[in-house]
């Protein structure tokens, strides 16, 4: 055997000697499994049907001034939009050749408001807002769009039961290839 080869064959089983150790401890060798503590606090999510809201609430004239002070710089004192996305507004309009996808005309799922505030507003300061904050900015928003009275409180039970205008418009996929039974089970 020439010596080049040699030297890679001894390499490679010093090489597989010194990773067998460290396989023992976890595939990688490195990190830890997180603690439950450790995802509770990550997870957050809210579906569509409000499954994980937390408790708390809301009200329509304390989303409003929390709104003016965290939103309204980027999406417009009244939600009409700035240089962050129009909010309110747009019933209508979808099916014509300028859609206006705002909360009120586009958003299926109320809870899903509540998700999206909740994880990635304010834009300079994510997951900043308490749930009582995010409820109540989610109820300004919503009457706004006409979805809910000024004297309205929002909390898990009101919020999941609201409708939403454009609930039923979404339509399935219709590709044969996304939901195929038959390649589901026997590909």
């Amino acid at each position: 055997m020439p010596m080049r080869e040699l030297r890679i064959a001894a390499f490679a089983v010093f090489a597989l000697a010194c990773m067998a150790p460290a396989q023992a401890q976890s595939p990688y060798g490195i990190g830890r499994a997180a603690t439950p503590a450790e995802i509770a606090g990550w997870n957050i999510d809210v579906d569509r049907d409000g499954n994980n809201l937390p408790p708390g609430s809301g009200t329509v004239s304390h989303g409003s001034e929390i709104f003016d002070q965290q939103c309204a710089a980027c999406h417009g004192a009244r939600g009409e939009g700035g240089i962050g996305d129009q909010l309110v507004g747009g019933q209508g309009t979808l099916a014509t050749s300028k859609p206006v996808r705002t909360i009120g005309s586009y958003w299926p799922y109320a809870p899903t408001l509540f998700d999206y505030i909740r994880r990635a507003m304010p834009q300079n300061a994510p997951q900043s807002l308490s749930n009582e904050e995010v409820y109540a900015v989610s109820a300004y928003l919503l009457h706004l769009n006409g979805l809910l009275p000024t004297e309205a409180t929002l909390d898990a039970k009101s919020l999941s039961a609201i409708k939403m205008p454009n609930r039923n418009m979404f339509v399935g996929e219709s590709r044969p290839d996304v939901k195929n039974t038959a390649c589901m089970t026997d590909c």
